[in-house]
């Protein structure tokens, strides 16, 4: 199955990110992925969280919901919709919930991010409890793959998440998802340890698409697949291999059923039973 982590530089304009969510989208698409995976927040990146508030939905009723469950029937792809901001019964609190929507439009899952990020160096500061609320429900969601004939049990998750491996145990996945704007300190400094970590310790692919908010997040997005080497090959168990050439001009992937070349911001690969 061909998936695509999609790298996006999201803004305060909500029309402005989805129009370039869609055709990034659209390439993955057109590089044959089933499976296509946007950044934490990719629809609106305000200054602040509280930002995010004026913007927050209602199940089942939204411009991004919309755009999401539309582009994944046009498409005819699984579309995990990084997250958007959907409304509590708190106006001053709202969800940071990561949305899956079906080939044929649906919603096949929702994931309420569950470890909200809290950091404090003495010099940079930043608490996402002061505007939203933290889910409590792991989840996870079957995923067909048409060209396999093969479902795989994806495991969801958000961000901070990544650091409590405890959650990754317990959603007993195949693929494991982490959508992600990650702050450019801590990404630095973490981003794809962790990443390589939850795959080594859990024994499954791991997806996971990054958004560089207003240029200051440099971390660019990752595919790591039961990752046993460093450096630009990432080794597969039973003899399978996975070459991630990357650099901001073009990603290549080399999988088992050839290559796939895919432009800027766009990362692609493909894996199988």
């Amino acid at each position: 199955m061909k998936v695509a982590a999609i790298q996006m530089v999201s803004g305060i304009s909500l029309d402005a990110n989805l129009s370039e969510a869609l055709r990034l989208l659209r390439q993955a698409a057109q590089c044959g992925a089933e499976l296509a995976v946007l950044p934490e927040y990719f629809c609106f990146m305000g200054h602040s969280d509280a930002d995010k508030l004026v913007l927050a939905e209602t199940p089942g009723l939204g411009t991004v919901q919309d755009f999401l469950s539309d582009a994944a029937r046009d498409l005819k792809m699984t579309i995990v919709g990084g997250t958007l901001p959907m409304a509590t019964d708190d106006p001053t609190h709202a969800a940071n919930a990561s949305m899956v929507y079906s080939p044929k439009g649906d919603k096949l899952a929702r994931y309420d991010k569950i470890h909200l990020f809290r950091y404090d160096n003495g010099r940079e500061s930043y608490d996402e409890s002061l505007a939203l609320v933290a889910g409590e429900t792991p989840v996870a969601f079957d995923c067909h793959s048409r060209s396999t004939g093969a479902d795989w049990r994806v495991g969801m998750s958000v961000c901070y998440d990544l650091r409590f491996a405890e959650l990754y145990r317990a959603l007993g996945a195949e693929v494991l998802l982490v959508p992600s704007a990650f702050t450019y300190t801590t990404g630095q400094a973490h981003w794809e340890v962790l990443l390589r970590a939850r795959a080594i310790e859990t024994q499954a692919y791991v997806i996971a698409s990054a958004d560089q908010f207003l240029e200051s997040l440099r971390v660019q997005s990752k595919v790591s697949f039961r990752p046993q080497a460093i450096e630009s090959t990432i080794t597969l168990d039973e003899g399978r291999r996975c070459f991630a050439a990357a650099s901001w001009l073009q990603h290549t992937i080399q999988g088992a059923h050839g290559d796939l070349e895919v432009p800027l911001r766009l990362v692609g690969a493909e894996f199988g039973p």
